[in-house]
């Protein structure tokens, strides 16, 4: 690669985060202007007083800080050792477009049965990009 293409994965990863934060507080003011919740009670952050369409996005978010991080310190050294070739960005767009889905679905119908999929599916591109990082590494 020439130029700084596995960076634009992360940059679409940032921008999802930041998408499922507008959205929390959407749905979280909306639900202390439906009365359900008093805003009070995201002070201390208990999952147990957000109400059930906050909650869903709440854990969506959390996501996003979980496995991802493996995919940004991957996507930053394929990129040090300059290992970051077409089969890598590949690698991070299926990551990250796996990542939009999951959310999607996570803070729609949650439903399990293309959730789960989805996950498995962004698991296995970070998974080839870790491997592709070991394998540059072992023989370069």
């Amino acid at each position: 690669m020439t130029g700084y293409e596995m960076f634009w994965p992360m940059v679409a990863h940032a921008v999802l985060v930041y998408i499922l934060y507008a959205l929390l507080g959407l749905r979280r003011q909306s639900a202390v202007k439906a009365g359900k919740v008093k805003r009070s009670q995201f002070r201390e952050n208990h999952a147990a007083d957000e109400p059930a369409e906050s909650l869903v996005v709440r854990n969506s978010l959390a996501n996003q800080f979980e496995l991802p991080i493996l995919f940004y310190a991957c996507s930053i050294a394929l990129f040090v050792a300059q290992a970051d070739n077409l089969a890598a960005v590949i690698l991070a767009w299926i990551f990250v477009a796996s990542r939009y889905a999951h959310a999607y679905i996570h803070v729609t119908s949650n439903d399990l049965r293309y959730r789960s999929p989805l996950f498995a599916l962004g698991y296995v591109a970070l998974a080839g990009m870790w491997v592709w990082l070991a394998i540059w590494m072992t023989f370069s």
